[in-house]
Parts: C-alpha cells; sequence; structure tokens
C-alpha cells in the first residue's frame, strides 16, 4: 500500500475502527492513524461499561418491558430539546439513531459476535413529566465483556483485513494538519512520535522522532472529544450549568485532548454545540489510577440519602440515576463542586456499581460464576475495595463519628452540621413507617422495585438507615467527573463534515464524539446513557458505507 490509500482514519477507537471494518468489506484500502500505541487500540471504549440503548429488545420484552420506537423518539427529543437552528443535522441524527435503535441494530451487532446481559439497566430516569427529560422504561443493555466485548468484533474484523492487506495501522503518527487540494480534503500530515511501550491507557510521551504525510481520496476524524483536557471543558462550560468546577477529576485517558477538533475546524470544517456536554456528578478518585486524576463514576441505584456541601437534601427529581446534568448545575449554584452520599450496607451491597470495565472483572471476562457471586456474596469486591482504599468513602457504626470525619475529608470549616444531618435521616425514615409517603424519593424506590430487574438486583428494599441492624453507615464524597463531549463536527447524515456555509467539505467525514456522536451533536443539551458507544457505532458505519461509494 505504500503510504497511500483510498481513506485515511484519523483515530484508531470504536468509531474509526467500525468505519475500517465497512471500508474493508467493500474492498477500499485504509491507513488508521493513531497517537497512541498498539497497545491503546480501541481507545475510550475499551474501558467503557459496554451499555447500548435499545429499543424494544427480547431483552425488555422477558423483562416485561413495553418499549417502542414512538416512545423512545419522545424520551430522546424531550430530553434532547432541541432549540438552535444549527439543530437541523442533530435532530435528523437523533431520529435516525432512535429508528437504528428500535430497528436493525440489534441483529447487525449480534450477527457480528455480541451478547447481552439479560437484565436491562435502567438509566437517566427523568422524574420530571412524560415529555421530559429522561427514560421512560429501561433500555440500558450491558454488552456481555463489557467495553472490551464491544470491540471485540471490530478489531478482528479490522485485524482480517490488515493481514489481506485492506488495512494499514500507523501508531504513533500525530495529526497536525489536514492537507487540500483546492476545496478537497485529501490527507494528513504530521509528526512521528517516539515508540512508547506504556500500558493501555497511561499517558505516553509527546517526544517527537520525524515527520509523515499521507494521501488519500478521503479522511475520516475519529479523534473523540475534549474529556481530558479541562483547559478546553472549562472554555466550552456552558453558563447555564453554573460555573465550572474548580476541581475536576478525569473519567477518560489523557489522550482524549480534543486537538483534531481545531485542525479540523482550520480545514474548513464547522464546529457546532461547543457548550454541550456531559459529565458525571458521581466520580470518585481511582485508589489505582491509570491515566492523570483518574475518576471512576458510581452507578447508584435510587436510595442513597444525596446531601450537598452543606447537608442539605438536594431537591426534587435529584436523585441518584434520574438527571445528571440537572443535578450537576444545581450542586454547581452551592457554591461548591462537590456533594455526598449518605447510605447503609444494605444499600450499597445490592445498589452500588461502578462504570467501567476494569471495575466489573466479572461482566468483563464474561464469567457467570462471578455474575452469580456478585448478587449473592454481599459487597461487589470491586465496591469492597474502595471502600477501603478510596480516599473518598468514609465507614463509620455511628452518625456523630461519620459527619466528623466527612468534615475533616472536606478540610477547612465544619461544613456539615450534625443536628441538620441527623434531622434530615430521622425525617426520611419515619417517612418508612406507612406504605404511602410524601417523600418523593421513597415513592420512586418504591416504584422502582416495581421493575423486576431492579428489584432482583439494583433497588435494596426499603429501610431505615438509622437502625443499627442495617449499618454501617457509609458516606461517599462525590466530585465532578469530565466525560463526553455532546457538541462537535457538523456532520450530514453520511457523515460528511460540512462547513460553515452549510456544504460539505469534500473529502472530509467526522465519526463518534468527535461529530457529537453525529451531525454536531445528535443528544442536544443531555443524553439517554447507552447512547454514546452506539452513536460510535452508527456514525462509523454511517461514515465507512458512504466513503465507499464515494472512493469508488
Amino acid at each position: 500500500m505504500a503510504d497511500h490509500a483510498d481513506v485515511i482514519i484519523v483515530g484508531a477507537g470504536l468509531a474509526g475502527l467500525v468505519a475500517a471494518a465497512e471500508l474493508a468489506e467493500a474492498g477500499k484500502k485504509t491507513v488508521i492513524v493513531d497517537q497512541e500505541p498498539e497497545q491503546s487500540l480501541g481507545g475510550q471504549a475499551f474501558w467503557s461499561f459496554g451499555g447500548l440503548f435499545l429499543v424494544d429488545s427480547p431483552e425488555q420484552r422477558r423483562m416485561r418491558i413495553h418499549d417502542s420506537h414512538d416512545l423512545a423518539l419522545e424520551d430522546w427529543l424531550g430530553t434532547a430539546a432541541f432549540d438552535r437552528p444549527e439543530d437541523h443535522w442533530p435532530r435528523k441524527w437523533a431520529e435516525a439513531y432512535v429508528g437504528f435503535a428500535a430497528g436493525e441494530k440489534r441483529s447487525w451487532l449480534t450477527q457480528r459476535g455480541l451478547k447481552f446481559f439479560p437484565v436491562v439497566g435502567w438509566a437517566e430516569r427523568g422524574g420530571g413529566n412524560a415529555i421530559g427529560h429522561g427514560n421512560s422504561v429501561p433500555r440500558f443493555h450491558i454488552t456481555w465483556g463489557t467495553g472490551p466485548g464491544v470491540l471485540e468484533p471490530f478489531v478482528q474484523r479490522v485485524r482480517e483485513a490488515e493481514k489481506s492487506g485492506l488495512i494499514r495501522f500507523k501508531f504513533r503518527h500525530r495529526v497536525n494538519e489536514l492537507t487540500r487540494t483546492g476545496a478537497i480534503v485529501d490527507g494528513v500530515r504530521g509528526d512521528i512520535l517516539q515508540p512508547s511501550a506504556v500500558e493501555r491507557g497511561h499517558k505516553s510521551s509527546r517526544d517527537i522522532s520525524g515527520d509523515f504525510e499521507l494521501h488519500a481520496q478521503a479522511v475520516i476524524v475519529a479523534s473523540g472529544g475534549i474529556g481530558a483536557n479541562h483547559q478546553l471543558v472549562r472554555e466550552n462550560w456552558p453558563q447555564r450549568l453554573g460555573a465550572a468546577p474548580r476541581r475536576m477529576i478525569t473519567g477518560v485517558p489523557d489522550h482524549v485532548d480534543g486537538r483534531m477538533l481545531a485542525i479540523t475546524e482550520t480545514a474548513g470544517g464547522s464546529i457546532i454545540n461547543r457548550d454541550r456536554m456531559w459529565h458525571y456528578v458521581e466520580g470518585i478518585k481511582n485508589w489505582a489510577p491509570i491515566w492523570t486524576d483518574h475518576a471512576i463514576r458510581i452507578l447508584p441505584g435510587p436510595s442513597s440519602l444525596w446531601l450537598d456541601a452543606r447537608g442539605k437534601r438536594l431537591p426534587v427529581p435529584l436523585y441518584p440515576g434520574f438527571d445528571t446534568l440537572g443535578t450537576l448545575s444545581h450542586i454547581m449554584s452551592t457554591g461548591f463542586d462537590y456533594s455526598w452520599f449518605i447510605l447503609t450496607r444494605k444499600i450499597i451491597q445490592k445498589e452500588f456499581a461502578l462504570s467501567g470495565s476494569e471495575q466489573n472483572p466479572d461482566l468483563t471476562g464474561k464469567s457467570w460464576r462471578q455474575v452469580l457471586g456478585r448478587a449473592t456474596s454481599g459487597i461487589p469486591g470491586p465496591v469492597k475495595a474502595f471502600m477501603e482504599k478510596g480516599e473518598d468513602f468514609i465507614v463509620e457504626a455511628d452518625l456523630s463519628t461519620l459527619v466528623a470525619r466527612m468534615n475533616a475529608l472536606a478540610g477547612g470549616e465544619p461544613l456539615l452540621e450534625l443536628a441538620k444531618v441527623e434531622r434530615e435521616i430521622r425525617a426520611r425514615d419515619r417517612q418508612l413507617d406507612n406504605p404511602f409517603s410524601k417523600d418523593m424519593q421513597i415513592t420512586a424506590l418504591r416504584g422502582a422495585r416495581a421493575y423486576l430487574g431492579d428489584k432482583l438486583i439494583r433497588t435494596a428494599k426499603p429501610h431505615k438507615m438509622l437502625d443499627p441492624a442495617n449499618g454501617p453507615l457509609i458516606a461517599v464524597r462525590l466530585n465532578i467527573l469530565t466525560r463526553k463531549t455532546l457538541g462537535g463536527l457538523q456532520t450530514d447524515l453520511d457523515s460528511r463534515v460540512l462547513g460553515t456555509d452549510g456544504q460539505p467539505v469534500v473529502g472530509l467525514y467526522a465519526i463518534g464524539e468527535a461529530a457529537g456522536f453525529g451531525g454536531g451533536g445528535v443528544h442536544g443539551y443531555a443524553a439517554l446513557e447507552g447512547t454514546f458507544l452506539g452513536g460510535c457505532i452508527f456514525s462509523g458505519r454511517s461514515a465507512g458505507r458512504a466513503a465507499a461509494v464515494a472512493v469508488a
């Protein structure tokens, strides 16, 4: 292949691999360039929990969930709240993606070898009203094998195409420029970085050993977002979410730096919705970090009591697992960039999961024996390790000692008053004396247990927190965790990058997070979860197929 190809893909993450697999199936020659070493093949997706948004699936029907395309589209549009002129293509992408999720998505993936955990998760429950934010029903399908399981069939296909000469990898190649001949993008130019032997996810060097230039009929940008670049996150932070946090921890590896967005913009691409982003509020510092400020997200069930830095309970409907950005906005309005969960042993052993492939060895390793062990052996091992070693966890038998240690961890003045915290918990506990309640969180968790999946493995039986039989008590400091870019390069339904005039930049495509997962922001203002990996797959497939036709 020398140094030329039909198509160049910038980025060897999930979106890029899907596009490459489609191009190989069409018999096109592709070069994949990536600034990271080969051991990081697959990018961020490797570290993910592997959740995929599906509609009216066999897994849902077995769990007695009644879902439909119309309900899912109503949920998506109510959540996205598209309201800008530039939302034309994001809305088109949203409509197409929901159709994909309710149509061929599952069969297309299972034909490629993906399998799904039988219990469907209920993420982003909303809690406002029927046409507002949130999933009306559980739609979060966990891939058997988590993130590595999502990647596996595409890595396999791309490696097979590599053996046949259709695909060539160029790792440690950092793109600095998209080249053009007239108005047509026809290649990339950049630095060859020194080889790196760091393990997957670890920060690699940026020492330069040479330069390179490659040419092709089309270039697909699949370089990801800005989550590890806190400077860019702060520059684009939306006013509607309050002031940017003074302290953030990082949910993605260091290489998620956003460099290619500005490079593609210089080549004529239009970036829209820069202020739309998706950061979590349940972040904890990883006690065994891999990348800089490595954060893990708690995937909480609905029972934990959520307090702000001063000990005031978060308002309705900001309960664990209900409204990520609504909660983020509220927390930032308090003047602090952290909050607290207070819970019990009974809650943590049933309701706490940790996001990420490395925190779920049973699912990642495809071990049913370990999965059954998780369900029957008390607190999951990875969660227990954080309880014992994580700096954000406090475990105590009595509330007064717990609150004192919470204040010590926060530092500075005593922020929490024991009497105030105790009043919140006792008032909550009293609401359990009857099968009805004015406490909407109690009502919500009872409603959650009406869903079989939650009752079996995700929601603890309602109980009083201050009853010693349910202890010890646990407090968790929750930090802001950077994660996803919801805006990005504007694209049409063929993933062609559009210029500021609204017309395609000839030869240029963008996919995955670099394109806001489609169109420059398929999620609008907020996401329904399980939609990021799926957006990479859908946009990568679209670009691969369109580019294969274009370079014929």
